[in-house]
């Protein structure tokens, strides 16, 4: 295939990713669309990535590095808005990307999309050229609103999206074959669907040994770390994981250590659920052993993981799991809830263990199997270790997507090549 045809579009409207891992609503969607582009870029695609300008201060363009860049576009006020209410600037967003298509000078051969918000950009964009549409969902709505209590007015237009989409894209790209089910059984029977998971770093992620790891954090060898990374939020079940560690028999341990690692900003949805968080924590007497470090940079992530005993991924319901792959990297065993695809990233009794979600008595049993067996605790490292290297590798992951992206393109030339013949 020539140059001219090897450039395409990754579009991340809510999930920008050139932010900082950690802030609000930046998690798995913004490491994901980052690193895919970036690895597409090696493999020799032009990669522009866009997505919303959320800051003044914002660059409108970051270079990754060859051939890879995050062009940040106007879609609504130049600061923070919930993903929840982004839709409405969604319009204005696609106007921006075609005249920066156009002052530009570019043809793209494939949009990407990646969250509904951003697939009803992609789809509005096939109606005014002629361009094949890959779409990842990230999060499934009809599977989001059965976990939560107040559902959202975005709800019906969002379901709506969602199965337009799944029947309309040349290719969904699912990351487990539970989040391939859910389309089946959720959105519906029609639209053509692979499975392509997330991946990681695995020359970043594991880099390290625990003892090197724990220098590098302050910590002592001797502790019994419990880790959590992620948004704060209350549908990534922290105050499951709080509560089980208050019921954990390793309680009275003077090296019993739960670190909870998140960005939060006072006032908002994220700080808000951390100060609830940090109220429970006050209330079951749990300060004196519970770290909240803040944001975690990407420098010190992996040595975070590394450090851990145990990772605890409590989520109510994830469609991939990314933090999950991210510690089984390190070599940090997992106890995640059990939906999702956590049941495809995390293999119970060789990875880690799977609890049912919410339920802390179960995740507090989960939690002391490991930290009171070293020896099995040793070989679950090991085999998380394994799982990563053979199935989740970002150079894996892009081959596949770009093996997808060159089928897709060169497709309609054998359509036409069919047609004159």
């Amino acid at each position: 295939m020539d140059s001219t045809n090897k450039h395409i579009a990754l579009i991340s409207v809510h999930g920008d990713p050139a932010i900082e891992i950690g802030k609000e609503e930046a998690g798995g969607q913004n490491v994901y669309v980052r690193h895919v582009g970036e690895a597409l870029a090696q493999l020799g695609w032009h990669v522009d990535m866009f997505t919303r300008k959320a800051s003044t201060e914002d660059p409108v363009i970051v270079e990754h590095g060859p051939h890879c860049r995050t062009i940040r576009l106007k879609g609504g006020p130049e600061a923070f808005v919930p993903r929840d209410n982004i839709f409405g600037y969604a319009g204005e967003f696609l106007e921006e990307l075609l005249k920066f298509q156009e002052q530009e000078g570019i043809h793209y051969s494939l949009v990407h999309t990646n969250y509904w918000i951003s697939s009803w950009v992609g789809m509005q964009w096939k109606k005014r050229q002629s361009i094949p549409q890959v779409h990842t969902y990230h999060s499934l709505g009809a599977v989001k609103y059965k976990s939560i209590e107040a559902i959202p007015r975005i709800a019906n237009t969002r379901l709506e999206v969602e199965k337009t989409v799944l029947e309309t894209a040349e290719r969904i790209v699912a990351t487990s074959p539970q989040e391939q089910e859910h389309m089946r059984s959720l959105v519906s029977s029609k639209g053509n669907i692979d499975i392509i998971p997330c991946g990681t770093d695995i020359r970043r992620f594991g880099a390290i040994n625990c003892l090197e790891a724990r220098q590098q954090l302050g910590l002592s060898p001797d502790d019994k770390i419990v880790f959590y990374v992620g948004r704060f939020d209350k549908r990534k079940g922290i105050e499951t994981l709080v509560r089980a560690v208050g019921r954990s028999q390793l309680r009275g341990n003077a090296n019993l250590k739960l670190v909870i690692g998140g960005g939060s900003r006072p006032g908002e949805s994220d700080g808000m659920e951390r100060d609830r968080i940090e109220g429970i924590v006050a209330e079951l007497g749990m300060t004196d052993f519970t770290i909240f470090p803040g944001r975690i940079s990407d420098e010190l992530l992996p040595a975070y993981y590394t450090a851990a005993d145990i990772c605890v991924v409590p989520s109510h319901y994830e469609p991939f799991g990314l933090v999950a792959i991210e510690a089984m990297a390190c070599g940090t065993p997992v106890v995640a809830s059990d939906v999702g695809g956590l049941q495809f990233t995390v293999v119970s009794e060789e990875t880690g263990l799977l609890a049912p979600p919410k339920d802390e008595v179960a995740f507090a049993e989960a939690i002391d199997r490991i930290l009171s067996n070293p020896d099995w605790r040793n070989q679950l490292s090991q085999g998380a270790r394994n799982r990563v290297e053979e199935k989740f590798s970002w150079d894996g992951v892009a081959y596949q997507l770009s093996e997808l992206y060159t089928q897709l393109i060169q497709k309609p030339a054998k359509v036409l090549a069919q047609a004159s013949a």
